[in-house]
């Protein structure tokens, strides 16, 4: 979704990587599905977008593993 939005507005990769201060290529792994952002990397994108954080989320239910997990805390 970040990738498109990017993509969309015209905004490259390096750029987004040169104002948040994430590496080029830690960046496009995120952004090409090859590992995950942080919450802070994550927030620091979208303001750097000037977007709200939950621009790009959509609501999802969590996994039965997950449910399993939850319940043992």
């Amino acid at each position: 979704m970040i990738k498109g939005y990017l993509e969309n507005n015209g905004i490259t990769q390096i750029f987004l990587s040169r104002k948040t201060g994430i590496e080029a290529p830690k960046l496009n792994m995120a952004l090409n599905g090859g590992r995950k952002l942080s919450l802070d990397e994550y927030a620091l994108i979208c303001g750097v977008l000037k977007v709200d954080t939950n621009f790009f989320l959509k609501p999802r239910e969590p996994d039965e593993f997950t449910k399993e997990e939850a319940g043992r805390r």
